[in-house]
């Protein structure tokens, strides 16, 4: 299999976790799949398999003392480049994962947060954050028991 079809494959694994998370939140096939680590496993193997696959001699030395330059040049390899990516494609996913399941808790809104999440990871995160703050200085003034509760969690 080819550095680009791993990629492809990658990006592909992970949609139908996005989807379960943004359109069907409340359905319990997806409450049970997103408190499994089961999504990640793959992943995180595909990581650590292309990880190991691109690691020289001068990428090691160039990633153990990180300099821009250096940096830029160990992901113009095309195989650096996409372990950089499924190492975004991970966390992103996982970052998602704890908006999902908090959201679930705490009955805060994470449509939003999820969206952003999955095209830009900590853009969704501060998105939930302040959802969140919101939430629980506004609109939880009836409810404050459930969120309040939540607010030691963030």
């Amino acid at each position: 299999m080819t550095i680009a079809q791993i990629f492809n494959i990658a990006n592909l694994f992970v949609l139908p976790f996005w989807a379960l998370m943004i359109l069907l939140p409340k359905w319990k096939v997806t409450q049970k799949v997103m408190e499994s680590y089961i999504p990640f496993i793959p992943l995180a193997l595909t990581y650590v398999y292309l990880f190991a696959s691109s690691i020289t001699p001068e990428n090691a030395q160039a990633l153990s003392n990180p300099q821009l330059a250096d940096i830029a040049r160990f992901f113009a390899d095309e195989t650096a480049a996409a372990t950089g990516w499924i190492h975004f494609l991970v966390m992103d996913l996982f970052v998602g994962r704890y908006i999902y399941l908090e959201g679930q808790k705490t009955g805060v809104w994470t449509f939003h947060s999820l969206a952003l999440c999955l095209f830009a990871g900590p853009m969704g995160l501060l998105s939930h954050i302040l959802t969140f703050w919101i939430s629980t200085k506004f609109l939880a003034k009836n409810d404050s028991s459930s969120v309040s509760d939540a607010s030691t969690q963030v």
